[in-house]
């Protein structure tokens, strides 16, 4: 038998073993597509929130298109926020996104992608509080979400924990403020604005308290994850999708962009 028949053959072989497992070259290609698991905290909107069993949000529109650019698939696992990173150092996920502030102790336990979102945290109060900023807040009951660096920040100033009260989701931390169990809350910005966008009895008062970026999660068992998924953010941000969730999430407000690649390390706040 002479070289020609022999690729023939093998050929004939190889085609015969993919359809004899109901398999076509075409499909067993697709098969091999990365499927990736992605914890998400649905209390955070307009970034995560889920409606009759539908998660949707900001950043799930965007961890399904960086993983559509890297040929990935996404399967959504939710969990409570405070669950995420020991969730992703157990690896029973591999990637979350849930408006997480990159910062120098959550970056020893896990890796993050470059940042994608400019946020900071604001204070939100009762118009007729008389509250005009933080400074005012002393000896007043400040509501907030468990374990997230709004507690950090409270803490590092200052307030005793009568003082900081902690709940599982913000919606709880709201209806706090709105039943007067607090005087306040502490809180990233965009999610305070989009609350007050419904509620025209609260208002936002003072300046910005910190300035902190967002970025996605990734297990550190997954390093291989880190350079797909800032290639899929880089990519949807040249094609567009990216700036199109500010308009579709937030009204077409800007402030969040983040246009040049910001890398964790240059931008995690410490805590």
């Amino acid at each position: 038998m002479n070289n020609k028949s022999l690729i023939m053959l093998a050929t004939s072989l190889v085609s015969g073993l993919l359809f004899s497992f109901g398999a076509t070259p075409m499909a067993a290609a697709q098969s091999a597509a990365t499927n990736i698991v992605v914890g998400a905290d649905t209390t955070f909107p307009p970034f995560e929130t889920e409606t009759n069993g539908e998660v949707t949000g900001f950043d799930i529109d965007m961890i399904k298109a960086i993983a559509k650019a890297e040929d990935m698939t996404v399967s959504l696992k939710t969990l409570p926020f405070n669950g995420i990173i020991p969730s992703l150092q157990a690896g029973s996920i591999d990637a979350a996104v849930a408006g997480i502030t990159i910062k120098t102790s959550r970056m020893q336990n896990v890796d993050f992608s470059d940042a994608y979102y400019k946020s900071g945290l604001s204070v939100l109060v009762k118009k007729d509080s008389g509250i005009k900023g933080f400074d005012d807040l002393k000896g007043h009951v400040v509501a907030t979400k468990k374990a997230t660096s709004s507690v950090d920040y409270l803490t590092s100033h200052g307030f005793a924990a009568d003082y900081v009260k902690q709940f599982q989701s913000i919606d709880a931390a709201y209806q706090a403020l709105e039943t007067a169990g607090a005087d306040a809350v502490i809180f990233d910005n965009p999610v305070n604005v989009n609350f007050k966008a419904g509620h025209d009895n609260v208002e936002t008062v003072g300046p910005l308290l910190t300035g902190e970026y967002y970025g996605i999660a990734i297990s550190k068992q997954k390093p291989e994850l880190v350079e797909k998924i800032n290639a899929g953010l880089a990519k949807i941000k040249q094609n567009g999708e990216y700036q199109k969730l500010f308009e579709k999430y937030f009204g077409g407000d800007t402030s969040g962009v983040v246009n040049e690649v910001q890398k964790p390390a240059s931008v995690a706040i410490s805590g």
